[in-house]
């Protein structure tokens, strides 16, 4: 039996999901046709797998393009470039940090939705991705069919973070400033729908708080915002303000978790304060529908790798960002689970843009 080698390159990008099937076809029809059909059909089956691992093995075979749907500086682009710098020396190959930011993300969503889902883009988003299907009344994808999530990167604890210049050093004091002057605290948040914005609008609606909404094109830039004294407070992953809590242009009060972060055991929790807070989110790799199941699996494998890489973990546990890493089809579940409970989260916000 000869196998036909099939040319790799030029191929359409439509065509080259089906190279395995091709090779195995080819396979079949040169075979002695004065064989048994069963027998024939059983070496048909056998090359196609023969073929696709083959197929599977060379990727990545250029430079793949890592989306990142919010500005450079913030938590979604540190969790990024650390671990993909580490997939690609795995791979030999060029993971590029493409930063696309705009409309809560939406933008660079957008542009995912629509790449061929050949592997050589991948999306790089947080729990934002599913709060959007519910704010906006037009959205130009479905976030649960139009992309296939490859795994969670890491879990997202916040900080509640107020200028130095705030006279408040606890949450109690917080919440009681923003009771004797209601409406007059500003949150910053990297825009509507962001983590930033529903972590504090849920401490808002807990404890009766009334204050105003100040949305920024990204963490990175409110972040800056708050430095300036244009804002006064802001709940945002400590990944984007732990330069400045160790310098002391910011003043750290409580963190978003259930429970004290180990990397800050003297930082309190919100709840230890309000009964019951507790927001955290996650970061997440995601594929264009229609990738093919072993390029996911393989991206799935690099990344758990990554992750477990001693210099790659340091470098996320410094900043609170805990590994989070999930199976392809965990993370399905996990994202339909997400996109039920932040429907009540954005009802109870009032946020809804037309």
């Amino acid at each position: 039996m000869i196998l036909r080698r099939i040319p790799r390159s030029p191929v359409p990008i439509r065509h080259r999901r089906l190279a395995p099937a091709r090779c195995a076809i080819a396979a079949f029809g040169a075979s002695s046709a004065r064989k048994p059909v069963w027998l024939r059909l059983s070496a048909f089956l056998i090359l196609i797998v023969a073929c696709g691992t083959g197929w599977t093995q060379s990727y990545p075979a250029k430079p793949v393009r890592v989306i990142v749907v919010f500005p450079p500086g913030g938590a979604t682009d540190v969790v990024s470039r650390f671990v993909f710098q580490k997939v690609g020396e795995q791979l030999n190959q060029q993971f590029l940090i493409d930063n696309r930011a705009g409309a809560a993300g939406m933008l660079g969503a957008a542009i995912v939705a629509k790449s061929p889902p050949d592997g050589y883009t991948i999306m790089v988003y947080s729990q934002t991705l599913l709060n959007n299907m519910h704010l906006y009344q037009k959205v130009a994808y479905d976030a649960l069919k139009d992309f296939i999530g490859i795994t969670t990167l890491t879990r997202i604890v916040g900080v509640l973070t107020v200028h130095p210049a705030l006279p408040v050093r606890t949450t109690k004091d917080f919440i009681a400033l923003a009771k004797t002057r209601p409406g007059e605290v500003l949150y910053g948040s990297a825009g509507i729908g962001a983590y930033q914005h529903f972590a504090m609008s849920v401490l808002a609606n807990t404890t009766g708080l009334k204050m105003n909404h100040v949305p920024f094109k990204g963490g990175a830039p409110a972040v800056v915002a708050l430095m300036g004294g244009e804002i006064h407070a802001i709940i945002t992953p400590i990944a984007e303000v732990y330069p400045y809590l160790k310098s002391g242009r910011l003043r750290p009060i409580a963190v978003s978790s259930d429970k004290r972060t180990t990397q800050f055991p003297d930082i309190p929790t919100i709840a230890e304060t309000v009964q019951g807070y507790e927001f955290t989110s996650w970061f997440g790799a995601f594929a264009p529908a229609g990738t093919p199941k072993p390029i996911i699996d393989r991206l799935n494998a690099e990344i758990k790798k990554a992750m477990q890489d001693a210099d790659v973990a340091a470098k996320l546990s410094v900043q609170v960002l805990d590994p989070m890493y999930m199976t392809p089809e965990e993370f399905a579940k996990h994202l339909r689970f997400e996109y039920d409970r932040m429907r009540d989260v954005v009802k109870l916000s009032g946020a809804r843009i037309e």
